[in-house]
């Protein structure tokens, strides 16, 4: 009997040891980047062109990322990113809630119908549809100059509000929302409408406190996604002072050269703010990714 159990603690060590192993090197590929970028942001310039395997610097130089922040108006960059990404997650967490709700506790007519073309939304990717948008913030109407037919002037683009108006609600967070209150029993509704709850105080006062968890997880998710954006700033912005920290990166890109150490140091920079709130949110955002797939 004692060999069998100890046969047995040999089996799961092993198993454990093996499962420990994979684990590390999946690790080490996915931190594989960062420590390059890391290792290159300390390096002298004249290092970057040396032959052979050179990951570590030799001399390492701390002073790369003063350099990088004083070669552009990063200031500025990051009040961009900073502002769009903030109005744009507020609006999109309180639209997109309030159009998930609907569709998960509401009846109404033609409910599925809609929530089918709107999951149609997830489909397309952005780059599909940027012609229209870019017409659409072009000739929108008594902005930037237009009259009310939309002509004489340049719309929405180079201003806020091309960058942040398309982003306040979009198919995945209200289908994430959606998910997260299709859980909810029944009772919880028709208790609250024996008290005379109507529909918007229900989720004001129910569904809106229970709702941390997807709300954080969808608050990462459009988080990360308008801060790293580099394509639709690019096509909606023409100049310096509504540029991104993204845009603000091909300051150390040229056409034939690219200064590898100054853009590793500012790439870092740019990403530390994404880091610190997923640390901060990220129980939140492992519990609303789970819930939100328990039923369909």
């Amino acid at each position: 009997m004692g060999a069998l159990v100890a046969q047995y603690r040999a089996r799961r060590l092993g198993l454990h040891a093996l499962l420990y192993a994979v684990l590390i090197l999946f690790a080490a590929a996915v931190l594989a980047p960062f420590a390059v970028t890391l290792f290159t942001s300390l390096k002298p310039k004249e290092e970057l062109y040396f032959v052979g395997l050179n990951l570590l610097p030799r001399h390492p130089r701390p002073y790369n990322y003063i350099e990088a922040m004083k070669a552009a108006p990063w200031g500025r960059y990051f009040f961009n990113s900073t502002y769009v990404t903030a109005i744009s997650v507020i609006g999109s967490l309180l639209l997109n809630s309030v159009a998930g709700f609907a569709f998960a506790r509401l009846r109404f007519r033609a409910r599925d119908v809609l929530f089918f073309f709107m999951l149609i939304g997830i489909m397309i990717p952005p780059q599909a549809i940027i012609i229209p948008q870019f017409l659409m913030m072009r000739y929108m109407p008594l902005f930037g100059g237009n009259d009310l037919t939309g002509q004489g002037g340049i719309g929405w683009l180079n201003s806020y509000w091309a960058l942040i108006m398309p982003w306040l609600a979009g198919s995945f967070g209200i289908f994430l929302c959606r998910q997260f209150y299709i859980n909810f029993p029944e009772e919880l509704d028709e208790a609250a409408r024996l008290e005379g709850c109507g529909p918007l105080r229900l989720f004001l006062y129910i569904y809106l406190p229970l709702s941390g968890p997807v709300l954080a997880a969808l608050a990462i998710l459009k988080t990360v996604f308008m801060w790293n954006d580099f394509f639709y700033p690019l096509i909606m912005t023409n100049s310096a002072s509504m540029r991104t920290v993204q845009l603000g990166l091909q300051t150390f890109a040229g056409e034939y050269y690219a200064d590898w150490h100054l853009l590793m140091a500012a790439a870092l920079v740019v990403t530390l703010p994404l880091v610190v709130l997923f640390l901060f949110l990220q129980r939140y955002f492992v519990e609303g990714i789970v819930t939100t797939g328990l039923k369909g």
